[in-house]
Order: C-alpha cells, then sequence, then structure tokens
C-alpha cells in the first residue's frame, strides 16, 4: 500500500483513509492543517490511486496490511485512524481488531446498516462501471461528491485506474459491512460524525456505531452531504486538532 508521510517526525502519528472511488488526495485540504503538531500518515488503499496494481480483496485483509505496515512505520507507538466512508469502516476494523495500537478513531460518514436490496445497487454499479473510465462521466461523479475543482483532475485519474474487479469487491464490501464485535470494546476516544444532508441510511449508521460504543461522541454536521472533509476541509481539521489535542 503506498503511503505518503508528513509532519515531524516526533509528531503523534495520525492516519488518513479516504473513501472508494478517490484516494489520499482528498485529504490534500486537511493535511497542512494537521501536520504542525502530528506525523501524517495517508494511504492509497487497495486498487485506488498509487496503489492501483494491488488487488483489493476485503475489508479484514486490507486491515491486517495496514496493521502490518503501520507497525513497521511506527513500531511501539499507537496512532490516531481518521477514516471517511470505506475509511472509516476500515477504521472501525481496524480499532476492533487491534485495539492496543489505536489511540483514537474519528469515524465520519461510515454505513453500518443493511441497504435494503443491496444487490440491486450491485447490479447498478456493474452495469455502469464501464462509465467511470470516461472523463465526462467521471466530472459528473466529482461534482455530486463535492470535489472541489482543482482536484478533479485527480479524481478523473483515479477513477480511471480502478477496475471493474475493485469496484465491485469495494462497493460489496462496503454494502455489506456490519459493526465488528470487538467494536463495542475498543477502550479508547471515538468520535462519529456525519453530515445533516446525508442520506438517511448513513444518520442511521451514525446512531447505531455511537450506540455501538459507550464513550463515543456523536455530532452530526448541519449542512453537509456526503463529503464533510472535502466539503469543509478547514472546519474539519480545527474540529479534529482540538479533538485530538484534548486527548494528549
Amino acid at each position: 500500500m503506498h503511503a505518503s508521510l508528513s509532519g515531524p517526525e516526533t509528531g503523534s502519528p495520525v492516519v488518513l483513509l479516504h473513501g472508494g472511488g478517490v484516494a489520499g488526495w482528498m485529504w490534500d485540504e486537511v493535511r497542512p492543517r494537521l501536520e504542525g503538531a502530528h506525523r501524517v500518515c495517508v494511504v492509497d488503499l487497495p486498487g485506488h490511486g498509487q496503489s492501483a496494481d494491488e488487488p483489493w480483496v476485503s475489508h479484514e485483509e486490507t486491515v491486517r496490511k495496514l496493521a502490518a505496515q503501520l507497525a513497521a512505520r511506527f513500531p511501539g507507538r499507537r496512532v490516531d485512524l481518521i477514516g471517511f466512508s470505506l475509511g472509516a469502516q476500515l477504521a472501525i476494523q481496524f480499532a476492533a481488531s487491534f485495539p492496543h495500537v489505536v489511540s483514537s478513531v474519528v469515524v465520519v460518514s461510515a454505513q453500518a446498516k443493511e441497504m435494503p436490496r443491496s444487490d440491486l445497487m450491485l447490479r447498478l454499479v456493474k452495469a455502469t462501471a464501464g462509465l467511470a473510465q470516461k472523463p465526462w462521466f467521471a466530472r459528473l461523479q466529482a461534482r455530486a461528491l463535492f470535489i472541489p475543482r482543482h482536484l478533479r483532475d485527480a479524481y478523473v485519474k483515479t477513477s480511471a485506474g480502478i477496475t471493474e474487479e475493485v469496484l465491485l469487491a469495494t462497493v460489496g464490501g462496503n454494502l455489506a459491512f456490519e459493526l465488528p464485535s470487538g467494536w463495542s470494546q475498543y477502550p479508547r476516544p471515538a468520535l462519529v460524525l456525519v453530515g445533516s444532508r446525508e442520506r438517511r441510511l448513513l444518520r442511521d449508521s451514525a446512531e447505531v456505531i455511537h450506540r455501538a460504543l459507550p464513550g463515543s461522541e456523536l455530532e452530526v454536521v448541519e449542512g453537509v452531504g456526503h463529503g464533510l472533509p472535502l466539503q469543509r476541509p478547514e472546519w474539519f481539521a480545527e474540529r479534529v486538532e482540538a479533538w485530538l489535542s484534548r486527548r494528549r
């Protein structure tokens, strides 16, 4: 898995996990605002961006690979995990599976409830998968996903590099995701964020994630859709940094 590092080597490690269909560049506006106090690690997940040649197998396999990579990069240190959408599901899975190496978790817009008739959604994704390779369609998608104008070329390039196999595997895993049993035993702080304009399924999922972990915090961000770190990167970075600072 490709990862880029920035910020002081002595800073507390923060790992940023992107959503499906994008790549580590989605954090470009957030990363500089965290680099002052943190060693920031931005990962390109399998099948995405600079990890496009690595196959996506499953959430569990990706988490296992990520755990090994972080252990090598930050030996003996805990990390703060920040994940968006697909990356947020991975952050939950990671914290549940390897709680001893996670200082805190920020979960942004994760689905944790089954979507009705998800089989129809997968069929639709399969039927339209070829469109993702076409720049005109990717640019339409970029606007719908709140990708800022200066990052749309990066989105088009990333979208063109995602194979149908990766697309179906990640979407299928996303739709089938259930909270792992270890989530309710995760012993450290967790912040759950969701936009007030997101689909009801995601707002309900945020409640499920929050209720399943006693002591976690839940915040519904007014006026935001499914793209908080892209729509309001400055607010997001300030909110996260303030939250992390209280736990140092």
